[in-house]
């Protein structure tokens, strides 16, 4: 069963949907806290916020420390480990942001070809 997380109730119900989509299992995932660096004074030389997940059947490793919140951490490092396996897996987020945005450079090109050359 996938953790709740201390950002919206859609993100969470995404980050769910996701890992049924890939079949990732909580079970395969190794999950170690460590102290971050960076901003955050005492607050970060206490407590362990960075997040440090494995996924053991890809052997992909993501370590994440872009928050102050441990648990947000723990979202974020989760979000990257899907992205990371859609990408293995096929056409990511990011490969059809920017496949989209190389249509839209083609048009505006095919636009201003017509527009300046006649």
């Amino acid at each position: 069963m996938i953790p709740t997380f201390a950002v919206s109730e859609k993100k969470n119900k995404w980050l769910k949907e996701k890992f049924e989509a890939l079949n990732i299992r909580e079970d395969d995932i190794e999950e170690k806290f460590i102290r971050s660096s960076g901003k955050g004074g005492q607050k970060v030389n206490k407590a362990a916020t960075c997040v440090y997940i494995r996924h053991t059947p890809t052997d992909i490793e993501i370590k994440c420390m872009k928050d102050r919140s441990q648990s947000i951490n723990r979202f974020l490092a989760r979000r990257e480990l899907v992205e990371r396996i859609e990408s293995l897996s096929g056409m990511g987020r990011r490969e059809l942001e920017s496949e989209k945005i190389k249509k839209q450079k083609a048009k505006r090109r095919k636009r201003a070809k017509g527009k300046y050359s006649a």
